[in-house]
């Protein structure tokens, strides 16, 4: 299990796999310390996880430099994700009491309610892309509902996954309620058979996602899945294309063009094409792309060799087919994983920008004659995770707002994830939700009460 720089490529760490043995000995911790936590009150969670909050707060500079270091996004995004990640922690320390109150029934009972009480451990396997977010908004819920935590994170941010437990440990969670399980993808499923782990959760490709689920049904056991977005971003004539445009460049590159919600294919009304093509292109050419570490740079490298080797794949094989570069289309010389911010017009159906997630600096840009082709086009995906539309035009937003399939619809902004909101996907983006009262509900045992 190694830590690489991706922007030189260089070995920073090396990691032994942990033995069965040691794995069983976590599992058994995990274990104990459930029969202690979860009889913990939410004053008693609520301590540690708003300290956990301050701690990422306190340490954001460093945590952010491990991250850029480990997965190459720019540090100035580190550093936001790392404050995300103590947003997170101080909106379960304040809110799960309530998400998870008793609810009163009326029926032939004298009393009659429905309780939500923690299930037990729970397995995450969480992706490199945001190292700690992705962890953070499993951690915030599942150890304020009660639950305890086993992370197998991705195999190439092993210093974020161990850096994660010893900031909970610091913040003041006792021994065992959140460990990192420093594991192969082949180990995954022998974990989640065992009966000391009552679910688990994943965020990452659909093959891992198909595997993970698969394990959980064979074992019965409860299962959420966020998996990967080709996101539409619709621009209608309506919009304010200038504003589209730049968020429309944002929404791409961001995190390097490796988020699942980042915005992939441009959907453009031809009344609007022209003009948002051009500054969109303009945009795309002017980000800087380099040491991640600098604070001038915009995109920094990609986080492994194979991932941009796989999107220089799939935009070779797109231009191949008929599809035309507007910019970039190249990887970058010298060391690191670079690639240039590229768009990609005339696209073919059948080549992969056309419907697959590329997951790099990549957008495909289409042109549509109007709403109903939009909508068309913007569902003609196997993925239903996010999708963002541009019009100021109230009957097109409803029509986008009941028609387009995806777990969410932002109106005249661009995607995010937000502690206040459910987070999730539809068709092969997963199932489930992450996040809000919904995300916290995910991994309880909704207990029916009925009081004689």
């Amino acid at each position: 299990m190694e830590s690489r720089n991706p922007a030189t490529g260089e070995l920073v760490k090396r990691y032994d796999e942990l033995s069965e043995r040691e794995l069983d000995a976590k599992l058994a911790l995990a274990r104990r310390a459930f029969e202690r936590h979860r009889r913990t009150s939410f004053a008693d969670r609520s301590k540690p996880m708003s300290r956990a909050g301050e701690l990422l707060e306190r340490d954001k500079r460093r945590l952010g430099a491990l991250m850029t270091l480990e997965m190459g996004k720019t540090l100035k995004a580190a550093v936001a994700e790392a404050e995300k990640c103590a947003w997170v922690c101080r909106h379960y320390a304040e809110h799960a009491e309530r998400y998870l109150a008793d609810e009163v029934v009326e029926t032939a009972a004298r009393k009659s309610f429905v309780r939500c009480l923690p299930i037990g451990p729970v397995l995450a396997v969480m992706p490199w892309n945001f190292p700690f977010w992705q962890v953070f908004r499993f951690v915030a819920p599942g150890l304020m509902a009660g639950n305890v935590g086993l992370l197998k994170h991705a195999s190439n941010v092993p210093q974020c996954a161990l850096a994660i437990e010893a900031l909970l440990r610091e913040a003041g969670f006792d021994e065992g309620v959140f460990q990192t399980l420093l594991i192969g993808s082949g180990a995954v499923s022998g974990v989640i058979a065992d009966p000391r782990v009552e679910a688990v959760t994943l965020t990452g490709s659909e093959g891992a996602g198909a595997s993970v689920g698969a394990a959980a049904g064979r074992a019965l056991k409860k299962s959420v899945l966020e998996l990967g977005g080709s996101d539409p971003f619709i621009v209608m004539p309506s919009a304010d294309v200038e504003k589209a445009a730049k968020t429309a460049v944002t929404a791409r590159c961001i995190n390097n063009g490796q988020s699942c919600i980042a915005a992939k294919r441009f959907i453009v009304h031809e009344a609007v094409y022209g003009e948002f093509e051009q500054r969109f292109v303009e945009g795309m050419r002017a980000l800087k792309v380099g040491d991640p570490m600098a604070d001038a740079t915009d995109v920094g490298p990609l986080a492994t060799p194979q991932v941009r080797d796989d999107v220089a794949a799939q935009v070779e094989a797109s231009v191949a087919a008929g599809a035309k570069v507007l910019c970039g289309g190249a990887r970058l010389p010298g060391p690191g994983n670079f690639y240039a911010p590229t768009a990609l017009a005339e696209i073919p159906e059948g080549s992969p920008a056309y419907r697959d997630e590329l997951f790099g600096p990549v957008a495909s840009l289409f042109r549509v004659k109007g709403l109903d082709e939009a909508i068309r086009l913007a569902n003609d995906s196997t993925f239903g995770l996010g999708s963002s539309v541009w019009t100021r035009d109230e009957a097109e937003q409803r029509r986008f707002i009941d028609e387009l399939e995806a777990g969410q619809t932002f109106v005249n902004a661009m995607v995010a994830s937000d502690p206040r909101l459910p987070f999730g996907g539809v068709k092969r983006s997963g199932y489930g939700r992450e996040l809000a009262e919904v995300g916290i509900r995910e991994f309880v045992n909704l207990k029916t009460v009925w009081v004689a």
